[in-house]
Parts: structure tokens; C-alpha cells; sequence
């Protein structure tokens, strides 16, 4: 694990930590989580786990934190896989003849690197599928709202929809956008 990695870790961490003690002291009492039978018949709990307890709100906050940063950490993983998957890395750089727009070059900045799109037919595939994926969950959302079958799939649906979405971004990035990386001088006065 690289240096920089841990250090973030354990600086979120050292945040985390001190909120969820102070999370776990709110003296609210806390109830078991219920289905109002009155509505429905549905137990799906029953018989399988125990009933799990109800978090305040101080708790379900650094959940939702924890949540977040997961999702940001997922999706930072994402992009750097197709990326690496996708980009030579350690290669001869090579700098295009007239290949790049002209704003890119002046007199006190140059290209250093420049890496054309791979454009394979790969990252066609993937774009494809990922659309696919879009439109199956797309379907499954707008089934699930208008019959109200099975409700609590609705959020998983949605999810899955967001990060195909996010895919897709990161695949047309990997497979179809040149890498460009511009030196420049700077004059601090």
C-alpha cells in the first residue's frame, strides 16, 4: 500500500473514529425495526435474522459519510482500472504531428506527452453493454414505481443505474479521449 494511501486512511480514520463514539452515547432509546402490520402482511425478517435495532440520527449521519466515501473510492477504482487497462503505461511517450489543437501549443507552453485514444472496438463493447445495463435497470425502475410490487428494490435499481451511468463515463475517458499532458512556464512575480 503506497504511502499516500495509508495516510489518508488513517486520517479518516482519526476523523471516523471520535464521530461514531460520539454517535453511540445519544441517549435516545432505540427501537427494534418494524413493519407496520397494519399495512401489510409481509414479514421478511422474520424467521431468518433478528430484528435489527433502529440507529439515531447521530449514527445514521457517519453512516452515511462512510457510505459516501465508499462510493467515492469505488468509483476512483473504476476509472483508475479502465484507465490502466486501456493507456500504456512506461511507454515512449510520443507527441503528435499536428494531431493536437493549436491552443495547446504557445510560446511559453508545450505538449510533454501526448497519447492518442486507443478507439477499439473494446470500448465500443463495453459502452454497449453499459447501455444495456442502463436500460434493463431503467425498465426495472419504472416497472417497480408504477406496480409497487417489490418497493424495496427501488434504491438498489437506482444505484445500479448511477454507477453504469458513471461507467460509461469512465469507459468513453479510457477508450476514446487522448491523454495530454501539458508543460508550462510559470513567471511568480
Amino acid at each position: 500500500m503506497r504511502t499516500r494511501t495509508l495516510a489518508i486512511l488513517l486520517i479518516v480514520a482519526a476523523v471516523l473514529l471520535p464521530t461514531w463514539f460520539a454517535a453511540m452515547q445519544a441517549g435516545e432509546h432505540v427501537d427494534e425495526v418494524g413493519i407496520d402490520t397494519s399495512q401489510t402482511n409481509i414479514r421478511p425478517l422474520q424467521g431468518v435474522i433478528d430484528t435489527p435495532n433502529a440507529f439515531t440520527p447521530a449514527q445514521v449521519g457517519v453512516i452515511i459519510w462512510i457510505a459516501l466515501g465508499l462510493l467515492v473510492a469505488v468509483l476512483v477504482a473504476v476509472h483508475r482500472f479502465m484507465d490502466h487497462m486501456v493507456r500504456p503505461t512506461g511507454g515512449a511517450s510520443t507527441v503528435p504531428d499536428g494531431g493536437a489543437l493549436e491552443w495547446f501549443e504557445t510560446d511559453h507552453r508545450w505538449i510533454a506527452e501526448y497519447l492518442g485514444p486507443s478507439e477499439s472496438v473494446d470500448g465500443l463493447y463495453v459502452i454497449l453493454a453499459l447501455t444495456l445495463v442502463t436500460v434493463v435497470l431503467a425498465v426495472l425502475i419504472v416497472v417497480e414505481f408504477t406496480t409497487l410490487a417489490r418497493t424495496q428494490y427501488f434504491g438498489f435499481y437506482v444505484g445500479g443505474l448511477f454507477f453504469a451511468l458513471a461507467g460509461m463515463v469512465a469507459a468513453y475517458y479510457a477508450w476514446f479521449m487522448p491523454h495530454v499532458v501539458v508543460a508550462e512556464e510559470r513567471y511568480h512575480d
